[in-house]
């Protein structure tokens, strides 16, 4: 597969990872955090807003294509 094409792809992946995790993560808030105190809040948003890294830097590493030998 040619590189700008597996860049485009990788693109529009990392938009659509971005756009349905902070999705799904403000859904499980709203469903599950409104009860408790200000730190869990904190401490919910400060994983959930790292986690989504984990699947980008594949996704990244994919777009890179094969390491040259």
């Amino acid at each position: 597969m040619p590189l700008r094409l597996r860049k485009f792809i990788g693109m529009i992946l990392l938009v659509l990872l971005v756009v349905i995790y902070a999705i799904v993560a403000m859904i499980v808030a709203v469903r599950t955090l409104g009860d408790q105190p200000g730190w869990v809040h904190f401490l919910y948003f400060l994983f959930s807003g790292m986690i989504w890294v984990l699947p980008a830097m594949g996704i990244i590493k994919w777009m890179a294509g094969p390491r040259p030998q």
